[in-house]
């Protein structure tokens, strides 16, 4: 097992051709591929309790599951209990620049803040934000047919400068397409094919551009907390964030 994964992390790092997928994720079959995936779960307790933002849901890996070939995050409430997943590519699949592309659809609701996100692989070694986090699509149930991508850094980091929200209206109905392309000098972000942002600072120091080294990916559906709002609304649940594939190429 661990060949293997020194193998995809080199495949990620040296492939050149631009029309290569290097990685790509169906969720095909009964089973989240842990070769690929980790689960994330409870409450980030005791060292980062709420996640670092407040959120009210513990991961449980009961709230995810795969169906007709798409990944399901599900969020509940049972019994003032706030559950919901969140995964990760942590130490499996991380690459250094290339194009990411996620197909989803949206779940909606006061509270929810689903997420498709990366982090700097150096993470347990510099610590947030250092790390660096590129977020390819957030969403925020209290404000509809908002999507935001954003970066942040040490330079700025929290409620960062760094970032777009593009309006869309019927974001939220069917599968979208959320992607970003990231070379040695900027970050683009698309949505359904369309510009969204582009972040390319002009100087470039490890405050403003940790983007030079291997990130992995994030999936996760969170409930309220600092972004996703105080307020939730409890007649929602269960609410269902769905992701039909991942593809990377380079």
């Amino acid at each position: 097992m661990k060949y293997f994964i020194c193998i995809v992390c080199i495949v990620f790092v040296s492939c050149a051709n631009s029309d290569t997928i290097v990685w790509e994720e169906h969720f095909e079959g009964n089973e989240l591929d842990q070769t690929f995936w980790n689960y994330e779960l409870g409450d980030g307790c005791p060292d980062l309790c709420g996640w670092g933002n407040n959120e009210r849901q513990l991961y449980a890996e009961r709230n995810i599951h795969l169906q007709d070939g798409n990944l399901i995050v599900t969020a509940t409430k049972n019994d003032s209990v706030y559950r919901s997943g969140k995964i990760t590519t942590k130490d499996k699949i991380e690459f250094k620049y290339g194009t990411i592309e996620v197909r989803a659809k949206l779940p909606t609701g006061q509270g929810l803040w689903p997420a498709i996100w990366m982090l700097g692989a150096d993470i347990s070694d510099i610590g947030w934000p250092d790390c660096g986090e590129i977020d390819i699509m957030e969403f925020v149930g209290k404000e509809p047919h908002t999507i935001y991508n954003s970066l942040h850094t040490r330079q700025s980091y929290g409620n960062t400068i760094n970032s777009k929200k593009t309006i869309i209206n019927d974001i939220e109905e069917g599968f979208h397409t959320y992607k970003s392309v990231w070379t040695e000098d900027k970050i683009q972000f698309f949505i359904d094919d369309k510009p969204a942002y582009t972040f390319s600072p002009e100087l470039k120091n490890k405050d403003t551009w940790p983007f030079n080294k291997p990130f992995y990916l994030i999936i996760n559906l969170a409930i309220g907390g600092n972004f996703g709002g105080p307020e939730v609304d409890d007649t929602i649940f269960p609410k269902q964030f769905i992701i039909d594939y991942i593809k990377v190429w380079k």
